[in-house]
Parts: structure tokens; C-alpha cells; sequence
């Protein structure tokens, strides 16, 4: 491995075993701090194959603390981060609302790295609980279709590269890491990505994956549905470009998704829009998403029919019930 920063540094590409073996390497301490760090950069001067992404996933999934649900059919939404925006936590919340519309939600997140705040962040701060018993996991989505999975807890060999990333504090290759290593391996996945070429790139590699997706980005730079423009969505279905009129919605502004300045903000954002209190903004954009994951979830409803959905068990008390049911230790 003494080699390996010489050989990134030529711009040069890594086998799929290669890259497995390399994060092998980085996740077992067998690389100082400096070395790391310059992998990392290597990686964000240039783009990454396929090939790399795909044995990378492949040994974080092998170092996991695996978790299997008795439920068939699971879901996760997430973003990549990294896109800059700080937005409040579109995705966190979509979830509650996709688990309060009768879909079993297993959620993998962490503490922010390049943003304020990530969804572990906000979920620590109102109070929920990690935990990685997978008994006490189940019983938590029985009770509310939902459960967090807070990613040090399941993929404990990241502790090695944690700092590194801390001080680097820009989106490296674990945050697209990220949404591919839910240690539960749902059977579908909403994904944002903060720029064209992951998603190309993401395409690639789900084709290789037996799960049914939606990959989302928008064009000017979220990785979420933000309603802020036009969307690229891709799926197992084709390639399409959205607009917020598809989702029945109506454009909206950046500035009006923006989230807190502090963890406490962003938690007192996250509760305002569960309690009915949120902007119209903050209420579209999550039933925007929540809609999306729905729509993936029930094919025979359409769009707009799944947005409408998603909104109603968010104004109707039925998400934040569900919540609050989340939160029982």
C-alpha cells in the first residue's frame, strides 16, 4: 500500500479488488493520518469508475455489523451531502412521512462531515436513541415503521478514517459511500446525488444491484428534490426530467428551504414543519420527496396521487405520531 498514493497520484485507475483492498487497508489503521488524507484528495481531483465505487461498497459491507428485518420489503431515502445547499433535513423528515404512510423505513445516516448538520445530528438533539440490537431494531419498525440506523454503530471500522474526513470537512468518496452501505440492505432506496456525473455514475452501479431505485438530482446542484427547478430522475424504468409542476407543486426559492444556523435550529425547523407550523415551502418540498419514495413503493399511484398522500399524513398528525412512536426507547 506504500505505493498506492505515487500511483493515484498519476491520475491512474484501480481495480474493483484493488479499491476493496485499499479501503481494507485505510479502515485497518495499516495508514497514518497524512496518508489518508492524500488518498482522499486523490480521489476528489479526479473522477472515480465504476470499478472503484464497487469494490469500495463491497468491503465497508464486508466490515459491517450486518441487521436483518423479518420485513420484505424496506426503504431508505437519503442524499449523498456534499451539495453545499445546507437545507434543513428534507431527507430525515421525508422519511417519517414515507414510515406514517404505511412503509416499513429503515434509515441510514450519520453526523454531518461537510454540512451542519446531518440527519444523526438532529435526531440525537430531539432525543432518539441509537441503538444496534437487532432484536430491540425490530421492534422499533413494528412499532413505527421506522428506525435510524446511525452508521458508526454498524460500520465501526470508519472510526480510522472519521478524523481524517473531520479535518478535511469537504464531501470526499465516503459520502457517496454513504447511501450504498445501509447495513440492513434495503430492498429500495432513494437516492440524492449533488451532481451529474455521480449519477451517471450511481446508474452504472445499480444496474448491478437487486434493488428497485430512484436516483435523483437536481440541476442546480441539490441532492434532493428541492423544488427550486428541473429534477433528473433515473430508474430501473428509464430516464426522465421533472419539473414541480409533475409533482403538483409550484417553484420555490432557495432561500426558503435553507436550514438552521445551529443543530438546535435545524431540530426546532424539523419539529415546526412535523407540528403543522412548518413554511408552505418546507410542507411541499418534504411531501415532494416523501411522494417520490411512495410513487417508487406504489407504482400503481401516481405521482402527483403519492404527493398527495405524503401530504396528508403530514398535516393530519399521522407522521408526527409516528415519530413520536420512534422515539419510545
Amino acid at each position: 500500500m506504500k505505493h498506492i498514493l505515487p500511483y493515484l497520484s498519476q491520475h491512474q485507475r484501480l481495480s474493483k479488488e484493488a479499491a476493496y483492498e485499499l479501503l481494507l487497508a485505510m479502515t485497518r489503521g495499516e495508514l497514518n493520518d497524512a496518508q489518508m488524507a492524500g488518498i482522499l484528495t486523490a480521489f476528489i481531483m479526479r473522477p472515480m469508475s465504476v470499478e472503484e465505487l464497487m469494490g469500495f461498497r463491497e468491503a465497508l459491507l464486508e466490515l459491517r455489523k450486518p441487521v436483518k428485518f423479518k420485513d420484505a420489503v424496506t426503504i431508505d431515502l437519503c442524499g449523498t451531502g456534499g451539495d453545499g445547499k445546507n437545507s434543513f433535513n428534507i431527507s430525515t423528515l421525508s422519511a417519517v412521512v414515507v414510515a406514517a404512510s404505511g412503509h416499513k423505513v429503515v434509515k441510514h445516516g450519520n453526523y454531518g462531515v461537510s454540512s451542519l448538520c446531518g440527519s444523526s445530528n438532529v435526531l440525537e438533539s430531539l432525543g432518539y436513541q441509537f441503538i444496534s440490537d437487532e432484536t430491540a431494531l425490530q421492534e422499533r419498525l413494528d412499532r413505527s415503521n421506522l428506525v435510524f440506523l446511525h452508521a458508526p454503530l454498524f460500520h465501526p471500522a470508519m472510526k480510522a478514517v472519521a478524523p481524517v474526513r473531520r479535518a478535511l470537512g469537504v464531501k470526499t468518496f465516503f459520502n457517496m459511500l454513504g447511501p450504498l452501505v445501509n447495513p440492513a440492505i434495503p430492498s429500495h432506496q432513494l437516492i440524492g446525488v449533488y451532481d451529474l456525473e455521480l449519477l451517471r455514475l450511481y446508474q452504472h452501479l445499480h444496474e448491478h444491484l437487486e434493488r428497485d431505485y430512484a436516483l435523483i438530482h437536481g440541476l442546480d446542484g441539490y441532492d434532493e428534490i428541492s423544488l427550486t427547478g428541473h429534477l433528473k430522475l433515473i430508474t430501473r424504468k428509464g430516464e426522465q426530467y421533472l419539473h414541480p409542476e409533475d409533482f403538483g407543486l409550484e417553484t420555490i426559492t432557495s432561500e426558503s428551504i435553507h436550514g438552521g444556523e445551529t443543530i438546535e435550529e435545524a431540530a426546532d425547523i424539523f419539529m415546526r414543519v412535523l407540528n403543522g407550523e412548518g413554511t408552505p415551502e418546507q410542507r411541499a418540498v418534504v411531501g415532494a420527496n416523501a411522494g417520490l419514495a411512495i410513487h417508487l413503493l406504489e407504482a400503481q399511484l401516481s405521482l402527483k396521487g403519492a404527493v398527495s398522500k405524503a401530504l396528508a399524513a403530514l398535516d393530519n398528525g399521522t407522521a408526527k405520531a409516528t415519530f413520536e412512536k420512534a422515539l419510545i426507547q
